[in-house]
C-alpha cells in the first residue's frame, strides 16, 4: 500500500467514486468545485493505493488553528471504498495523518463523525482517539 497526496483537480477525479460512498449528495462537478474552493484553505486529499494502483481509501484534511486546541489537522473526510472495507486502508490513513501532524508541528487531530458510523467510531477508538464533544449545527 502506498499513501500519497493528490494536489491537482486532474489527480482527484479518480477519487470521486470513493468520496461518493461518504458524500452521496455530491456530483463529480460539485466535488471538483469544492476541492477548488477548499484547496486555498489548506485542504488536501491523501489516498491509500493498493499494489494495482487502485484508490482504496481517501482522507480529505486541512490544517487549522483554534483557540481551544491550537494547531490541528482537521479531518473533513475519511472513506474507504466499500469493496475494500476491513483491509486496513482507513487505519493506515489515520496512522499517516498522525505522522503528518507531527511533521507539521500540530497539537492534535480532530474530526466530526455521524453518530450512526459505529464501525468508524470503533476504528477511531482503537487508534487512540477520544470522544471529546458533541457537534451541533443549524441549517440556514
Amino acid at each position: 500500500m502506498d499513501i500519497k497526496i493528490l494536489d491537482t483537480e486532474e489527480d482527484i477525479i479518480p477519487c470521486f467514486p470513493v468520496m461518493k460512498a461518504l458524500r452521496p449528495h455530491l456530483t463529480k462537478d460539485r466535488f471538483i468545485e469544492n476541492f477548488r474552493v477548499q484547496q486555498p484553505q489548506s485542504y488536501k486529499i491523501a489516498v491509500a493505493i493498493d499494489s494495482s494502483g487502485t484508490i482504496c481509501a481517501l482522507a480529505g484534511y486541512r490544517f487549522c488553528n483554534f483557540m481551544a486546541w491550537g494547531k490541528v489537522i482537521y479531518l473533513d473526510d475519511l472513506v474507504t471504498d466499500p469493496s475494500t472495507l476491513k483491509k486496513g486502508y482507513g487505519g493506515a490513513l489515520l496512522d499517516w495523518l498522525e505522522e503528518e501532524g507531527h511533521r507539521n508541528n500540530c497539537d492534535a487531530l480532530h474530526l466530526d463523525s455521524g453518530y450512526q458510523r459505529l464501525d468508524a467510531h470503533r476504528l477511531y477508538l482503537k487508534k487512540g482517539w477520544t470522544l471529546s464533544s458533541h457537534h451541533f449545527s443549524k441549517e440556514l
